[in-house]
């Protein structure tokens, strides 16, 4: 597997980390507030997570498949991903 591939894939996977992470604040918040809001911020974290989950799927099943040239983009969008994340769970807490 090409270096930018795995380097994306553990992004994804830190990714995903703090989705769970965000995922059980959200919890925590629902079940204490009952808010229908929540939920939806709920539905959108684990949407995510799995578009993470099948990103380090895909890349680890299909690598062949992956032009190269294409891979520094994948990165770029995955570590984009991660700010916007890392920003969301520090509001969030």
């Amino acid at each position: 597997m090409n270096v930018l591939m795995e380097v994306s894939a553990a992004v994804s996977l830190t990714n995903v980390a703090l989705l769970m992470a965000i995922l059980f604040v959200y919890i925590r918040i629902y079940q204490s507030s009952k808010a229908i809001f929540t939920l939806g911020l709920m539905f959108f974290a684990g949407m995510l997570a799995l578009h993470n989950i099948i990103a380090v799927y895909a890349y680890v099943v299909m690598a062949p498949l992956y032009n190269e040239a294409l891979l520094p983009y994948f990165l770029a969008v995955h570590i984009a991903e991660l700010a916007g994340i890392a920003v969301l769970l520090k509001i969030t807490i």
